[in-house]
């Protein structure tokens, strides 16, 4: 009994010791406003960059949407949930590239878009990535979402990120000399737009699938 009332004593204590984070809130609110309006009267663009930064921002931190975990939670924990709302977002974004660029081929426009050369590089880079991915525990909106929250050795991650991604440009044209293949591969060119649509969405069906089973076996066992 004199344990039960000395636990409840200590929990009320570390409640009363719990600060206040409403008035941090609202100078944090004051100074995202004060930035926007800034930015809009001089840079309109770098405004509605700030305002999307800090909507997708905010919906990863609450969504704890992360695409290192949509790969890494099959394996450890076999939960599905990121691993289908990833697939779900490549979707939504592929309706929306489809349809730009399609407009862009239309008009006899250049194809919007980074169209890159499928090779070896993708297989080494995708290596690489995902290793260092689920070593560093977050991607990279993960890293920085995590360093938003306060999380310090996700800082160290950071500057690691930085620097292997200077580091990878500064060599961006040896490999683009030896290794990246000369050769892009854009299905719409090549089979039409409807047929490459098909077998896009088709891919991301099936695996949305595949998903959804592994994750309800997974909950069964």
């Amino acid at each position: 009994m004199n344990q039960s009332l000395s636990s409840l004593a200590a929990a009320r204590r570390n409640h009363k010791t719990k600060h206040n984070q409403l008035p941090w809130g609202i100078v944090v609110l004051a100074a995202i406003i004060g930035i926007a309006f800034f930015l809009f009267a001089n840079v309109p663009q770098a405004a509605i960059m700030w305002a999307f930064g800090i909507i997708i921002g905010f919906t990863l931190q609450r969504s704890r949407f992360c695409f290192t975990a949509s790969m890494r939670d099959p394996v450890l924990t076999g939960s599905t949930s990121l691993t289908k709302a990833v697939l779900l977002a490549i979707g939504v974004a592929s309706i929306g590239f489809a349809y730009i660029q399609h407009s862009a081929a239309v008009s006899g426009l250049p194809i919007p878009g980074n169209i890159s050369p499928v090779g070896p590089n993708t297989a080494i880079g995708a290596a690489m990535f995902g290793i260092g991915m689920v070593i560093a525990g977050g991607c990279a909106s993960g890293t920085l979402m995590r360093v938003g929250e306060g999380f310090l050795i996700q800082i160290i991650t950071l500057i690691f990120f930085i620097i292997g991604s200077l580091w990878g440009a500064h060599d961006f044209g040896w490999w683009t000399d030896n290794i990246i293949p000369k050769t892009k591969i854009f299905l719409p060119t090549l089979i039409g737009w409807i047929p490459a649509l098909v077998i896009q969405f088709g891919f991301l069906i099936g695996l949305y699938v595949l998903a959804n089973k592994y994750g309800k076996r997974s909950d069964k066992i």
